[in-house]
């Protein structure tokens, strides 16, 4: 895996200039890294994955694909067992260490998805497994942060995030009984642009009601491209709702309880829930896929600008670009045939 630099030493080096070679800047900054010099990496083995028609099937990640709705819905299933929580037995799992192995085949399922199905605008976000596991990873995240394949493993974790924040899609987190939208896993949710949590049970089920929990990598280490968190951006300009949020880390919230924190955005209960959903979906296939990807870039990026943040959010949101795309101004675009009563024609493809 690469060398992140960390803090500088008393004696910092000269920086390498631009100028030298490649590996004559490798070295430069390999000199002011604080992996241990004796450290040893892992092997990154090539990743399991099964293409099929109508479905991607990784170890701890599963995309089914329903082009006739034009949808992709990822579920991540939960460590089955507590990864290892002391640095040594982390080094020793390598690459099956669950939250590295969930950040490598996350990325890889965004990246197939986005380069080979571009007609699927619409992704579905779910989780299964046991929140413990989950919470005892991110434990083990924040406990061994300073272990420089922690760090890596989690720098891997906020790319793959990331990616999804800049991915030209619609999200939609479904949050069930027998989620596991814990920590990690709750940043799915906390990324997508509209997330439903069913508030009970459905009608017949005997599973126990959906919960959220918090942990302490929601406080920080996935930061966004604009450097906050999800959740500071969730809740810009309100300290005392973030605050609030933070405040509940580490218990199960319900959907009353998520709602009244502003965690999801809509808690439907039995009798509406298949609706909402169905509904939602529909209205997202429905829309101009341009114009859907300017709304969501502006919505995703509020905050403080970066260069992340000018490339991804405010290039893409342009409405100069929007408009002068053929869904909108073509023969069959949007505002050619606006009050004619006929139906335009929009290029599924989404950018």
């Amino acid at each position: 895996m690469h060398r992140q630099a960390g803090p500088n030493p008393p004696h910092t080096p000269r920086p390498a200039r631009r100028d030298e070679p490649p590996p004559a800047r490798a070295a430069a900054l390999a000199e002011v890294a604080d992996r241990p010099a004796d450290a040893r990496g892992i092997v990154l083995p090539p990743l399991e994955r099964t293409v099929s028609e109508d479905s991607i099937a990784y170890s701890h990640v599963h995309v089914a694909l329903d082009r006739a709705r034009g949808t992709a819905t990822l579920t991540v299933a939960a460590p089955e067992a507590p990864p290892p929580a002391k640095p040594d037995a982390i080094h020793a799992a390598g690459a099956e260490f669950w939250p590295l192995a969930l950040a490598r085949e996350l990325d890889d399922a965004i990246l197939h998805l986005r380069f080979n199905e571009p007609a699927l605008g619409t992704w579905i976000l779910k989780t299964t497994g046991a929140a413990e596991h989950v919470a005892a990873a991110d434990a083990a995240l924040a406990a061994n942060a300073c272990d420089w394949l922690v760090r890596e493993t989690t720098l891997y974790l906020k790319r793959a995030l990331k990616r999804l924040d800049v991915s030209a899609r619609s999200l939609v987190a479904l949050i069930e009984p027998g989620s596991c939208f814990t920590g990690t896993l709750l940043e799915l949710a906390l990324a997508a642009d509209r997330s439903f949590m069913l508030d009970g049970t459905l009608e017949g089920s005997n599973e126990a009601p959906a919960t959220v929990r918090l942990t302490a990598m929601n406080a920080g280490p996935l930061p966004m491209a604009n450097g906050l968190s999800r959740l500071a951006s969730r809740f810009l300009g309100d300290d005392a709702a973030l605050a609030a949020a933070h405040d509940a880390a580490g218990g199960d919230l319900d959907a009353e309880a998520a709602e009244a924190l502003g965690l999801v955005t809509f808690i439907p209960d039995d009798i509406d829930w298949k609706d909402e959903v169905r509904i939602a979906v529909e209205a997202r296939a429905a829309f101009s896929p341009d114009a859907l990807s300017g709304m969501e870039a502006s919505l995703r990026f509020a905050g403080p600008e970066t260069l992340e943040t000018k490339i991804f959010g405010r290039l893409s949101a342009w409405q100069n670009w929007i408009f002068q795309r053929p869904n909108t101004v073509g023969p069959d675009g949007a505002l050619k045939l606006y009050g004619s009563g006929v139906q335009p024609t929009f290029d599924r493809n989404r950018v």
